[in-house]
């Protein structure tokens, strides 16, 4: 695969990059579109961001409901993602429910 190649996947790959909300001045989407000009630029660094980008290692090892329910705290991983987009959106918990450990 020729360098110009490379650095058009890579700018394809960059472009379908979601941009993180809680640092938008530090962006994956940005070097990778500056990594794209890099002249030794790699076909394997082109693959290995395409399956960042596809979630190739979470569909090749799944995990499984033991890991991700724990028998100690069942709830957790999903609360961690539900807090993760309530302030990603800029809404939170009341503070009596933060007080009180109340979780909806």
């Amino acid at each position: 695969m020729s360098a110009s190649k490379s650095a058009r996947k890579l700018r394809e790959i960059a472009a379908g990059w979601p941009t993180d909300p809680f640092r938008p001045n530090i962006q994956l989407k940005n070097f990778l579109q500056s990594l794209a000009s890099h002249p030794n630029l790699t076909p394997q660094a082109v693959q290995a961001a395409r399956g960042l980008l596809e979630n190739n290692i979470q569909k090749k090892y799944p995990l499984s409901n033991r890991t991700l329910q724990p028998a100690s705290m069942p709830k957790h991983y999903e609360r961690l993602i539900q807090g993760y987009e309530r302030s990603a959106r800029g809404t939170g918990r009341p503070w009596w429910q933060i007080f009180f450990g109340i979780w909806r």
